[in-house]
């Protein structure tokens, strides 16, 4: 399992290398977004950090949500996906490849919008520092979901606009841990129980793509 999921991240992040649709297209989409929602609010606004961590992860919720159609796109094409069926490649290893990809494509993305917040949306740099285990953990619970469900809607007519549909109120859990998580730093309380919930959902994420990618994939 752990071959294959080496192998499938590895040939997934060769596509977008060479492709440079992540640092041409998405990046670029994610920087002027966080651009516009700063020249909203004006250079004399000083955002609290809980509005400014809100609109940091809405922000890495669109991104996530490229990468995301992006890799399932690429994965149902008839040429991989017969690949893939010829030569009867475990289905787990294939969906912590394809999470694997995902995670470090939208995390690279992530690390540079919040540096972006910190300047545009005068996110203290103290507090974007400390809060990086908790962005870590809600990208990587993003990657998990959108893996699972992009391999769900694969196909289907409408993919596009129905993937996140479905993936979006997996989704609000971890945006409000993230954004409490900043929040519960910038005020000094406990902050211990938001990365737990973090932990939890990557978990059962984990372990359900494990046991029903194949199924999700095959149906």
């Amino acid at each position: 399992m752990i071959r294959v999921a080496r192998l499938v991240a590895v040939k997934d992040l060769r596509v977008e290398w060479r492709s440079r649709v992540i640092l041409w297209q998405v990046l670029p989409f994610g920087v002027m977004t966080l651009l516009l929602m700063g020249f909203a609010e004006g250079p004399e606004t000083t955002l609290s950090p809980s509005v400014a961590a809100g609109l940091f992860y809405v922000v890495v919720l669109f991104v996530s949500m490229l990468v995301i159609a992006r890799s399932a796109t690429i994965e149902s094409s008839p040429g991989t996906a017969n690949s893939i069926s010829m030569l009867g490649l475990d289905p787990a290893g294939v969906f912590l490849g394809k999470a694997t990809a995902v995670f470090l494509e939208v995390l690279l993305s992530a690390l540079i919008l919040l540096a972006g917040t910190t300047l545009l949306l005068h996110l203290p740099l103290a507090l974007a520092l400390h809060s990086l285990p908790s962005v870590v953990l809600v990208v990587m619970g993003l990657s998990l979901a959108g893996t699972l469900y992009g391999a769900l809607t694969s196909g289907l007519t409408g993919s596009p606009t129905l993937l996140p549909l479905l993936v979006l109120p997996t989704m609000a859990p971890l945006l409000i841990a993230g954004e409490r998580t900043i929040s519960a730093i910038a005020t000094h309380q406990t902050w211990s129980s938001w990365l737990g919930l973090l932990i939890v959902f990557d978990v059962g994420y984990t372990v359900a793509g494990i046991l029903l990618y194949g199924v999700v994939e095959d149906s």
